[in-house]
Protein backbone atom coordinates (compact mmCIF):
# COMPACT_ATOMS: atom_id res chain seq x y z
CA UNK A 1 0.00 0.00 0.00
CA UNK A 2 1.42 3.50 -1.06
CA UNK A 3 0.07 6.14 1.17
CA UNK A 4 1.27 10.12 0.58
CA UNK A 5 0.62 12.44 2.70
CA UNK A 6 1.03 16.67 1.42
CA UNK A 7 1.36 19.32 4.05
CA UNK A 8 3.11 22.47 4.35
CA UNK A 9 5.03 21.47 7.48
CA UNK A 10 6.56 18.10 6.47
CA UNK A 11 8.97 17.53 9.62
CA UNK A 12 6.17 17.22 12.14
CA UNK A 13 4.81 13.79 10.03
CA UNK A 14 8.30 12.71 9.33
CA UNK A 15 9.91 12.62 12.80
CA UNK A 16 6.36 10.28 13.85
CA UNK A 17 7.24 7.73 10.64
CA UNK A 18 10.43 6.98 11.92
CA UNK A 19 9.39 4.96 14.63
CA UNK A 20 7.64 1.58 15.96
CA UNK A 21 5.14 0.06 13.81
CA UNK A 22 5.57 2.50 11.10
CA UNK A 23 8.90 1.70 10.80
CA UNK A 24 9.06 -1.52 10.82
CA UNK A 25 6.32 -1.91 8.47
CA UNK A 26 7.79 0.74 5.77
CA UNK A 27 11.59 -1.79 6.13
CA UNK A 28 9.54 -5.07 5.71
CA UNK A 29 7.76 -2.99 2.16
CA UNK A 30 4.31 -3.90 3.48
CA UNK A 31 3.43 0.41 3.41
CA UNK A 32 5.58 2.69 1.10
CA UNK A 33 4.65 6.20 3.21
CA UNK A 34 6.08 9.47 1.46
CA UNK A 35 5.56 12.72 2.32
CA UNK A 36 5.47 15.54 0.12
CA UNK A 37 6.19 19.51 0.86
CA UNK A 38 3.26 21.28 -0.62
CA UNK A 39 5.68 24.64 -0.60
CA UNK A 40 8.16 22.56 -3.06
CA UNK A 41 4.49 22.98 -5.64
CA UNK A 42 4.92 26.98 -5.52
CA UNK A 43 6.18 28.94 -8.21
CA UNK A 44 7.50 32.28 -6.80
CA UNK A 45 10.49 32.66 -4.49
CA UNK A 46 9.11 33.40 -1.41
CA UNK A 47 7.12 29.66 -1.73
CA UNK A 48 3.64 31.40 -0.80
CA UNK A 49 1.27 28.71 -0.25
CA UNK A 50 -1.48 30.80 1.23
CA UNK A 51 -3.34 33.54 0.57
CA UNK A 52 -6.08 36.31 2.13
CA UNK A 53 -9.77 34.99 1.98
CA UNK A 54 -12.13 36.35 -1.10
CA UNK A 55 -14.94 38.53 0.81
CA UNK A 56 -12.49 39.26 3.93
CA UNK A 57 -12.23 37.36 7.27
CA UNK A 58 -9.17 36.45 9.81
CA UNK A 59 -6.81 34.13 8.85
CA UNK A 60 -5.05 32.81 5.62
CA UNK A 61 -6.08 29.92 3.08
CA UNK A 62 -4.86 27.37 1.32
CA UNK A 63 -3.92 28.06 -2.11
CA UNK A 64 -5.21 25.35 -4.42
CA UNK A 65 -2.47 26.09 -7.29
CA UNK A 66 0.65 24.30 -5.22
CA UNK A 67 -1.76 21.65 -3.52
CA UNK A 68 -3.26 20.90 -7.43
CA UNK A 69 0.20 20.27 -8.86
CA UNK A 70 1.21 18.28 -6.08
CA UNK A 71 -1.33 16.10 -6.39
CA UNK A 72 -0.89 15.47 -10.35
CA UNK A 73 3.02 15.13 -9.67
CA UNK A 74 1.54 11.94 -7.49
CA UNK A 75 -0.86 10.31 -9.96
CA UNK A 76 -0.04 11.32 -13.51
CA UNK A 77 1.90 7.87 -14.10
CA UNK A 78 -0.94 5.85 -12.46
CA UNK A 79 -3.84 4.30 -14.58
CA UNK A 80 -6.08 3.98 -11.54
CA UNK A 81 -7.01 6.75 -9.48
CA UNK A 82 -5.84 7.06 -5.64
CA UNK A 83 -7.86 7.85 -2.86
CA UNK A 84 -7.60 11.22 -2.04
CA UNK A 85 -8.50 12.19 1.42
CA UNK A 86 -8.97 15.79 2.58
CA UNK A 87 -8.75 16.21 6.58
CA UNK A 88 -11.26 18.63 7.66
CA UNK A 89 -13.84 19.18 10.37
CA UNK A 90 -16.99 19.00 7.96
CA UNK A 91 -15.74 15.20 7.40
CA UNK A 92 -17.09 11.96 7.93
CA UNK A 93 -15.70 10.48 11.29
CA UNK A 94 -12.89 8.23 10.67
CA UNK A 95 -13.54 5.16 12.25
CA UNK A 96 -12.43 1.35 12.31
CA UNK A 97 -15.01 0.52 9.77
CA UNK A 98 -13.59 2.94 7.27
CA UNK A 99 -10.06 2.19 7.92
CA UNK A 100 -10.92 -1.24 7.29
CA UNK A 101 -11.98 -0.40 3.92
CA UNK A 102 -9.39 2.42 2.86
CA UNK A 103 -6.35 -0.28 4.25
CA UNK A 104 -7.59 -2.48 0.99
CA UNK A 105 -6.96 0.50 -1.61
CA UNK A 106 -3.12 0.48 -2.92
CA UNK A 107 -3.14 4.29 -3.16
CA UNK A 108 -4.46 6.83 -0.64
CA UNK A 109 -2.93 10.58 -0.52
CA UNK A 110 -3.95 12.67 2.56
CA UNK A 111 -3.60 16.10 2.21
CA UNK A 112 -3.32 18.24 5.31
CA UNK A 113 -5.54 21.24 6.06
CA UNK A 114 -4.01 24.32 7.87
CA UNK A 115 -4.32 27.80 8.37
CA UNK A 116 -7.81 29.30 8.05
CA UNK A 117 -8.97 26.67 5.80
CA UNK A 118 -8.30 25.11 2.44
CA UNK A 119 -9.35 26.66 -1.26
CA UNK A 120 -13.19 25.19 -1.37
CA UNK A 121 -12.04 23.50 -4.80
CA UNK A 122 -9.72 21.28 -3.17
CA UNK A 123 -12.23 19.53 -2.12
CA UNK A 124 -15.37 20.00 -4.49
CA UNK A 125 -12.73 19.19 -7.42
CA UNK A 126 -10.01 16.91 -6.18
CA UNK A 127 -10.85 15.48 -3.06
CA UNK A 128 -12.43 11.88 -3.34
CA UNK A 129 -13.46 11.75 0.47
CA UNK A 130 -13.02 14.67 3.17
CA UNK A 131 -12.66 13.16 6.79
CA UNK A 132 -12.41 14.20 10.51
CA UNK A 133 -10.68 12.59 13.34
CA UNK A 134 -12.99 14.59 15.74
CA UNK A 135 -15.15 17.57 17.00
CA UNK A 136 -12.19 19.74 18.50
CA UNK A 137 -10.16 22.36 16.51
CA UNK A 138 -6.34 21.70 15.28
CA UNK A 139 -3.91 23.63 14.24
CA UNK A 140 -3.76 21.51 11.17
CA UNK A 141 -4.31 18.47 9.48
CA UNK A 142 -1.12 16.89 10.24
CA UNK A 143 -2.25 15.32 12.97
CA UNK A 144 -5.45 13.96 11.60
CA UNK A 145 -2.98 12.78 8.61
CA UNK A 146 -1.20 10.98 11.07
CA UNK A 147 -3.68 8.73 13.08
CA UNK A 148 -5.20 7.75 9.23
CA UNK A 149 -1.68 6.57 8.36
CA UNK A 150 -1.34 4.55 11.71
CA UNK A 151 -4.62 3.40 11.58
CA UNK A 152 -4.00 1.79 8.11
CA UNK A 153 -0.69 0.64 8.51
CA UNK A 154 -1.37 -1.59 11.50
CA UNK A 155 -4.26 -3.46 9.38
CA UNK A 156 -1.53 -4.35 6.81
CA UNK A 157 -0.97 -7.99 6.57
CA UNK A 158 1.81 -8.92 8.62
CA UNK A 159 2.51 -5.20 10.26
CA UNK A 160 1.45 -6.48 13.93
CA UNK A 161 3.56 -9.36 13.65
CA UNK A 162 0.29 -11.38 13.90
CA UNK A 163 -1.98 -11.91 11.08
CA UNK A 164 -5.08 -12.01 13.50
CA UNK A 165 -3.59 -9.27 15.81
CA UNK A 166 -5.78 -6.26 13.90
CA UNK A 167 -8.63 -8.16 14.02
CA UNK A 168 -7.96 -8.48 18.52
CA UNK A 169 -7.40 -4.53 18.90
CA UNK A 170 -10.53 -2.84 20.28
CA UNK A 171 -13.09 -1.64 17.98
CA UNK A 172 -12.28 -4.52 15.57
CA UNK A 173 -16.24 -5.68 16.28
CA UNK A 174 -17.16 -2.58 17.54
CA UNK A 175 -16.28 -3.37 21.02
CA UNK A 176 -13.53 -2.34 23.47
CA UNK A 177 -10.85 -4.62 25.00
CA UNK A 178 -11.26 -6.35 27.85
CA UNK A 179 -8.21 -5.32 30.61
CA UNK A 180 -4.53 -6.81 30.74
CA UNK A 181 -2.14 -7.20 33.15
CA UNK A 182 1.35 -8.22 33.45
CA UNK A 183 4.24 -8.97 36.27
CA UNK A 184 3.59 -8.75 39.25
CA UNK A 185 0.75 -10.12 40.23
CA UNK A 186 0.74 -8.11 43.01
CA UNK A 187 1.89 -4.49 43.69
CA UNK A 188 0.69 -1.65 46.51
CA UNK A 189 -1.78 -4.36 47.48
CA UNK A 190 -3.48 -4.23 44.06
CA UNK A 191 -3.85 -7.26 42.85
CA UNK A 192 -4.15 -9.13 39.28
CA UNK A 193 -7.89 -10.83 39.06
CA UNK A 194 -7.04 -14.24 40.25
CA UNK A 195 -9.19 -15.93 37.50
CA UNK A 196 -5.81 -15.10 34.77
CA UNK A 197 -3.33 -16.53 37.34
CA UNK A 198 -4.85 -20.23 36.63
CA UNK A 199 -4.21 -21.14 33.72
CA UNK A 200 -8.00 -21.98 32.50
CA UNK A 201 -8.19 -21.26 29.12
CA UNK A 202 -11.58 -21.51 28.49
CA UNK A 203 -12.41 -19.68 31.36
CA UNK A 204 -9.88 -16.58 30.73
CA UNK A 205 -11.36 -16.42 27.10
CA UNK A 206 -15.16 -15.98 28.85
CA UNK A 207 -13.60 -13.85 31.16
CA UNK A 208 -11.96 -11.37 28.88
CA UNK A 209 -15.25 -11.35 26.90
CA UNK A 210 -17.20 -10.86 29.69
CA UNK A 211 -15.07 -7.43 30.86
CA UNK A 212 -15.14 -6.70 26.89
CA UNK A 213 -19.28 -6.29 26.59
CA UNK A 214 -19.17 -4.73 30.30
CA UNK A 215 -16.97 -2.17 29.43
CA UNK A 216 -18.43 -1.33 26.07
CA UNK A 217 -21.95 -0.94 27.74
CA UNK A 218 -20.79 1.56 30.58
CA UNK A 219 -18.14 3.71 28.71
CA UNK A 220 -19.20 3.63 25.59
CA UNK A 221 -23.20 2.98 25.09
CA UNK A 222 -22.90 4.59 22.19
CA UNK A 223 -21.41 1.50 19.84
CA UNK A 224 -22.45 -1.20 22.16
CA UNK A 225 -26.48 -0.23 21.01
CA UNK A 226 -24.79 -0.81 17.45
CA UNK A 227 -22.88 -4.60 18.30
CA UNK A 228 -25.12 -7.64 17.14
CA UNK A 229 -24.91 -9.88 20.64
CA UNK A 230 -24.39 -13.35 19.88
CA UNK A 231 -26.24 -15.98 21.97
CA UNK A 232 -22.88 -17.13 24.10
CA UNK A 233 -22.56 -13.22 24.88
CA UNK A 234 -26.40 -12.79 25.86
CA UNK A 235 -25.87 -16.04 28.02
CA UNK A 236 -22.37 -14.50 28.95
CA UNK A 237 -24.41 -11.07 30.60
CA UNK A 238 -27.00 -12.45 32.34
CA UNK A 239 -25.24 -15.75 34.05
CA UNK A 240 -22.73 -13.18 35.09
CA UNK A 241 -20.37 -16.11 36.90
CA UNK A 242 -18.63 -15.52 40.36
CA UNK A 243 -15.29 -16.29 38.78
CA UNK A 244 -15.94 -12.75 36.67
CA UNK A 245 -13.87 -10.07 38.38
CA UNK A 246 -16.18 -6.91 39.80
CA UNK A 247 -18.35 -4.55 36.98
CA UNK A 248 -15.86 -2.10 35.33
CA UNK A 249 -14.49 0.90 37.73
CA UNK A 250 -16.96 3.94 38.04
CA UNK A 251 -13.81 6.56 37.72
CA UNK A 252 -16.28 9.78 38.94
CA UNK A 253 -17.29 7.50 41.74
CA UNK A 254 -14.22 6.83 43.10
CA UNK A 255 -12.55 10.66 41.93
CA UNK A 256 -15.74 12.33 44.23
CA UNK A 257 -14.79 9.76 47.08
CA UNK A 258 -10.98 10.61 46.81
CA UNK A 259 -11.90 14.30 47.01
CA UNK A 260 -14.07 14.33 49.95
CA UNK A 261 -11.62 11.83 51.88
CA UNK A 262 -8.91 14.55 51.33
CA UNK A 263 -11.09 17.22 52.10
Amino acid sequence: MKIDILTLFPEMVEEYLRHSIIRRAQERNLVSIRVVNIRDFTTDRHRTADDAPYGGGGGMVLKIEPVTRALHSLISEESVPPRVALTDPRGQLFNQSIARMWAKEPHIVLICGHYEGVDERVRTHLATDVVSIGDYVLTGGELPALVVTDALTRLQPGALGDNEAPEKDSFAENLLEHPQYTRPALFNNWSVPEILLGGHHARIQRWKRLQSLEITRSFRPDIFKRFLLTEEDRRILEEQSEEASPEPRNFQAEKEHNTECNS
